[in-house]
């Protein structure tokens, strides 16, 4: 070789002869013209996706270049000579109706021919799942498999990480929903309270705003103990989310004292209608380990349009008055904050019962 090299030396550019197999090995995605156009060979893997694009293989050979491509890029090649000008020239080029793109370098062969190479460029991904190219359907020395490695690489990693990203806002999620909720009865706590409220408040939108306080819950406690108590709040709390709406709030703010924030509720006979079902189920007994448990409810009421400007410090000081007049009332009932409180001229009669 050494030998035959140093003659072609001395003779003029030196002649390299390939069997196809060699070249089909070296450029699998090769494709050979004639000087007028006409395929005369075409490597396994474009040979494999022209075949996906439903062309014979016996109809390629001798098939003209343009029936079959079309060039992109540069413009204006639609003829074998035109072809022959942009030899050595990057090449945009596509099959005919569809299915490749390609990139691709032409250069003259010693018959007046054309021998390309084509690739594909950056579409390579798509081209491989599209036409089921495998390792073997590259060059060896090609980087594209690699390329492909790390591109699935980076998929896995990025869905691993999204994963990841799922369960981390799903353990926050639930960490904050934890840290607003009561752990005894399942309900919203102070913290989740305050934070509703100022929301209604800066919505600007009509509220009514309860306040409950059980009766008779000491007893319990000081006769069966706090297993009894506990089973009390449980109920209490049942009863609370079966009388409200989806979109009420809820809270436990005490040991047995609740928050109940009813959006878009103002009306007297309705929030009457509501407290009086709350009163009603929470005066029967609760039964626990074969004994009776007997409390009652009082409520305090008030309502966001009577406050020219609410707040919720001013509320739920109102609310906490209209409560305890109702348990001087005698317990077991609903009074609505009024004029008279926020005066402090009345007592009892200073609320209205309901």
């Amino acid at each position: 070789m050494a030998r035959q090299a140093a003659q072609g030396r001395g003779q003029g550019a030196a002649r390299l002869v390939l069997p196809k197999g060699s070249l089909d090995r070296l450029m699998p995605m090769h494709l050979a013209l004639s000087a007028s156009g006409q395929i005369t060979a075409l490597g396994p893997t474009l040979a494999k996706i022209v075949r996906r694009a439903a062309v014979e293989d016996a109809a390629i050979l001798g098939l003209d270049f343009f029936d079959l491509f079309e060039v992109c890029r540069p413009s204006g090649v639609t003829t074998a000579a035109a072809l022959h000008a942009r030899q050595g020239e990057r090449l945009h080029l596509g099959l005919r109706g569809g299915g490749a793109e390609f990139r691709g370098l032409a250069l003259c062969d010693d018959a007046g021919g054309l021998v390309m190479n084509l690739s594909f460029g950056i579409g390579v991904v798509d081209a491989v799942r599209t036409h089921a190219l495998t390792d073997a359907d590259f060059a060896a020395t090609d980087l594209t498999v690699e390329l492909l490695y790390l591109v699935e690489v980076k998929r896995a990693v990025l869905g691993e990480l999204q994963r990841l990203n799922l369960r981390l806002q799903g353990a926050k999620s639930e960490a904050e929903a934890q840290a607003m909720t009561d752990t005894l009865t399942g309900l919203r706590n102070r913290r989740a309270l305050d934070l509703r409220l100022a929301q209604a408040i800066a919505d600007a939108l009509p509220f009514a705003l309860m306040h409950l306080d059980l009766d008779r819950f000491k007893a319990v406690n000081d006769t069966l103990g706090h297993g009894a108590g506990d089973q009390v709040l449980r109920v209490v709390a049942q009863v609370l989310a079966a009388e409200t709406r989806t979109g009420d709030l809820v809270a436990r703010v005490g040991g047995d004292e609740f928050v109940i924030l009813l959006p878009g509720m103002t009306d007297a006979a309705r929030l009457g209608a509501v407290a009086g079902r709350i009163i009603a189920a929470l005066s029967r007994p609760i039964p626990y380990e074969g004994h009776l448990c007997q409390i009652g409810a009082s409520v305090g009421l008030t309502i966001s349009t009577r406050y020219a400007a609410p707040t919720a410090e001013a509320m739920l000081q109102d609310a906490d008055l209209a409560l305890y007049a109702a348990k001087r009332a005698g317990r077991g009932r609903m009074m609505a904050f009024s004029d008279e409180l926020a005066s402090g001229q009345g007592t009892v009669p200073a609320a209205r019962a309901f």
